[in-house]
């Protein structure tokens, strides 16, 4: 991607504007020399056409509205316009729909019609369409954009300025809608989390932060939502939130940005969108920022997915939820508006720009070309540039059975993203093939072997999925920096950059593997620490996938637990959460009732910091360190232990997710998994890791006997986010398989070298010439902050009470702070 024309901040317009204005109902406030069709000014609407006042009793920012209130609204406006039709694209966990609209032209909004345009849209997506046929499309089909909100369910205003932006869509009669609507539709989807809403929490009913769950796809608003997206394709989507702290934020968005990402929507992001809203917030004088701690990294946002795997401008608004709600609903009015007449503006040079992004992929993937890493806002250096090398083709292999369910969920994801994937079928001699995490080698792959060629549309997504490393340019992480298909699937594969003319025929459409029965399931209990984000996540994820395999449990508490709640249990698991809050809450009575059970019989299996509590109840031998290593969210290969039940179908090794967890240590025969020794050429890191050498040799899996019981620890969470499914594998075969036949017993360590973990915090790691200028800055915001001093690295440790960075009133704006001391920063991590 070329750098775009200007540098740094002084291309965008200033947003530190000190008067915040309150927008009212259906009009922000006129300014002089306003343009002759003003987005702005109080339109004229056509009066057939019901208020929200006239049917929920209520104007749209006047207070939040219900899920319901929403979709009764909808489905009026539906009723009383003929340029409106409404539906339902999924249900939520807990059975309540997700209602979408679309606004148009009558004759583009029929079923038929509406149905007619996707598949046009995504015949101009292929690159193999004939350019006549193109042409065609473009002069005569419109652009499709979207706006969501409520991903995050307490983050309410973008359902409620979404509804606005519908009613005003449907009724203006002046020329503002009228400019949006020549060329396009409007798809609006109010809330993408429902149960969210109704419970008022960020997550879903599960506890999964949605907004990082678009590739993975595990739950059924996201499924849902793609599934219309697909059908839809977007030139733009909207991602409307809300945040903890001031001033409302819009594109461009903060470094790092994926490497491979279409310079089109990124140039409509930059230079067209990001504009026109800051012309919008300038004129009414509303305080706004611009590149700061959003990113355009981790695949699984509501704007990084628009942008790779549609080449659409994904976008994410945030607005401070501490504001009053007719400030929230109008300022988010407000971006929206600004935003969809910047995009009507385009008329059919949206589609041909896009139709351009489509057949530039192709040819970028038929040379082997990947994106280089650009910084876009912050002045500095790339400290890890994509390698210069061609990557024309990827691999997966198909010869290993016990592998087989990944392979075909990994293929299906790659598939339901319009992905062309073949299956080989003949042998195909590789002469540079590069297995994940090895060396370059000629190679004969067999028939069978899946082919994923880079010479197609979706170039970006294909590279986003089955990257090897997400080579990050900057060392700031507002989430994890790897996310490699293969590597979470622990599947084998590879690339290659040569000349190949393999044989292959394409792979038909698979279903979603089915989870492998459970043949004498244990009864397991699951017991959820704490209820801070990093415990409510981990124990969403844990339940989602015990449902997901067919695996009956039940929740216990620490009281549950004291009064004997285990005795009929097999199994207790305990996902991520503070072994301190674990400790205190089971009391002396629950200590002593947990241990026995243990003794007597039961298995207890624990994840990430949840494992400490097994070693602070004298239950196993291994012991731990604090990490001295910046690894933020990193896939690091482990070596499992094949004389372990663990290893059942596992295979030598597999990818565990790493991110500042303890540095654990157990005795050769009580490790069922470690990671590689140095110079072990298993050794390989996918994603950003400073001082990861200190876990060399150390152990990443605990598998030991406790009087008759037996205790399995996790070092790492090994059902991430629902997606690290090789490493879930070893999580299930401890729920289910045998006992090791001579477990080792586990012997005590002095309770004194215990130290409490702190869940969800956020790290910032500097040299020492700036560790005082970042004691300065925590001392101004009050921060509680845990410091460890090396000789070259400074981390601070800040205590966020269980928030996460978006909920935090100054959690961001301190790590932009501290991101502004540019070399002298080492890594920054917001949980």
């Amino acid at each position: 991607m070329a750098m775009f024309p200007g540098s740094g901040r002084s291309k965008w317009l200033t947003g530190a504007v000190a008067l915040v204005v309150s927008l009212p109902l259906l009009a922000v406030p006129t300014a002089a020399a306003a343009p002759a069709c003003d987005p702005f000014t109080p339109p004229a609407v056509d009066e057939s056409v019901p208020t929200a006042r006239e049917v929920l009793g209520v104007d749209l920012g006047e207070r939040e509205v219900t899920t319901e209130e929403s979709d009764t609204y909808l489905r009026a406006l539906a009723d009383a316009s003929p340029n409106v039709v409404d539906g339902v694209l999924a249900t939520s966990v807990e059975g309540r729909p997700l209602r979408y609209a679309v606004v148009g032209q009558e004759k583009w909004v029929r079923p038929g019609a509406l149905r007619g345009i996707g598949e046009q849209l995504n015949r101009l997506r292929d690159p193999n369409t004939p350019e006549p046929v193109a042409q065609q499309i473009i002069r005569n089909t419109p652009a499709v954009l979207w706006v969501a909100g409520n991903v995050h369910g307490d983050e309410e205003s973008g359902a409620d300025a979404a509804l606005r932006v519908l009613y005003e869509l449907t009724a203006r009669t002046d020329c503002t809608a009228q400019t949006i609507l020549d060329n396009a539709i409007v798809v609006v989807l109010p809330t993408q989390n429902p149960d969210g809403r109704e419970a008022d929490t960020r997550r879903n009913a599960y506890g999964f932060d949605i907004n990082r769950d678009w590739f993975a796809r595990t739950q059924p608003e996201t499924e849902g939502k793609l599934e219309k997206l697909r059908e839809l394709p977007p030139q733009m989507f909207i991602d409307a939130h809300e945040m903890g702290s001031p001033d409302y934020f819009f594109p461009p968005n903060a470094d790092p940005v994926y490497h491979d990402i279409g310079e089109t929507p990124l140039n409509w992001v930059y230079n067209v969108y990001g504009p026109a809203m800051q012309q919008a917030f300038g004129r009414f004088g509303i305080p706004y920022f611009n590149g700061e701690s959003y990113d355009l990294m981790y695949l699984g946002y509501g704007d990084t997915v628009p942008l790779t795997g549609f080449n659409a401008a994904g976008m994410t608004f945030e607005k401070n939820s501490g504001d009053p709600v007719p400030e929230r609903v109008g300022e988010q009015y407000t971006a929206i508006w600004a935003t969809l007449m910047a995009a009507g503006a385009q008329d059919r040079q949206l589609l041909a720009e896009w139709r351009g992004e489509h057949l530039e992929a192709q040819r970028q993937g038929a040379a082997g070309e990947l994106e280089p890493n650009q910084l876009y806002w912050n002045d500095g250096e790339i400290t890890n540039p994509v390698p210069d090398i061609a990557v024309k083709h990827y691999f997966l292999r198909t010869d290993d059975p016990a592998k087989s369910a990944e392979v075909q969920r990994l293929a299906r994801r790659l598939q339901r993203m319009d992905v062309d994937v073949y299956r080989l079928t003949t042998p195909l001699q590789v002469p540079d093939y590069t297995e994940y995490g090895r060396a370059e080698q000629s190679t004969t792959l067999p028939a069978g072997t899946l082919w994923i060629p880079m010479a197609q549309g979706q170039k970006h997504w294909v590279q986003a999925m089955l990257n090897e490393n997400s080579y990050v340019p900057f060392p700031y992480f507002y989430d994890v920096t790897a996310w490699s298909g293969p590597l979470a699937e622990n599947i084998s594969g590879g690339r290659s950059g040569a000349d190949l003319n393999p044989r292959a025929m394409p792979l038909p459409e698979l279903p979603e593997p089915a989870a492998r029965p459970v043949v004498d399931a244990p009864s397991t209990a699951v017991w959820q620490i704490s209820g801070g984000s990093a415990a409510t996540e981990s124990a969403g994820w844990l339940r989602w996938w015990l449902d997901d395999q067919g695996m009956d449990f039940g929740d216990v508490t620490a009281d549950q637990i004291a009064s004997g709640a285990l005795a009929d249990r097999d199994v207790l698991v305990i996902p991520n959460g503070s072994d301190q809050e674990a400790f205190d809450a089971l009391g002396e009575r629950g200590r002593a009732a947990l241990t026995e059970w243990v003794r007597s019989g039961g298995t207890l299996i624990a994840l990430r910091d949840a494992s400490r509590l097994a070693a602070r109840l004298g239950l196993t031998s291994a012991t731990y360190a604090e990490p001295t290593s910046d690894v933020p969210g990193a896939l690091i290969r482990v070596q499992v232990d094949q004389d372990s039940p663990l290893a059942e179908g596992v295979g030598p090794t597999a990818w565990a997710m790493y991110e500042y967890e303890a540095v654990w240590s157990a005795p050769a025969e009580s490790s069922a998994a470690s990671f590689p020794a140095a110079g072990d050429p298993d050794w390989y890191v996918s994603g950003f890791a400073e001082g990861a050498e200190q876990l060399h040799g150390r152990t990443a899996v605990v598998d030991e006997a406790a009087g008759s019981g037996r205790v399995v620890l996790f070092g790492f969470d090994p059902n991430y986010r629902a997606f690290t499914n090789g490493t879930a594998k070893l999580l299930r075969n401890a729920m289910t398989g045998p006992r090791p036949a001579n477990a080792p017993q586990a012997v005590a360590v002095d309770r004194a070298q215990h130290t409490a973990a702190t869940p969800g915090r956020m790290i910032l790691s500097v040299r020492p010439a700036v560790a005082d200028r970042v004691q300065q800055l925590l001392a101004e915001h009050g921060a509680n902050a845990e410091v460890v001093r090396g000789p070259d690295v400074v981390r601070f440790k800040v205590d966020l009470g269980g928030m996460s960075p978006d909920e935090h009133p100054w959690a961001r704006r301190l790590a932009d702070r501290v991101a502004g001391f540019g070399r002298d920063v080492v890594a920054i991590s917001l949980p």
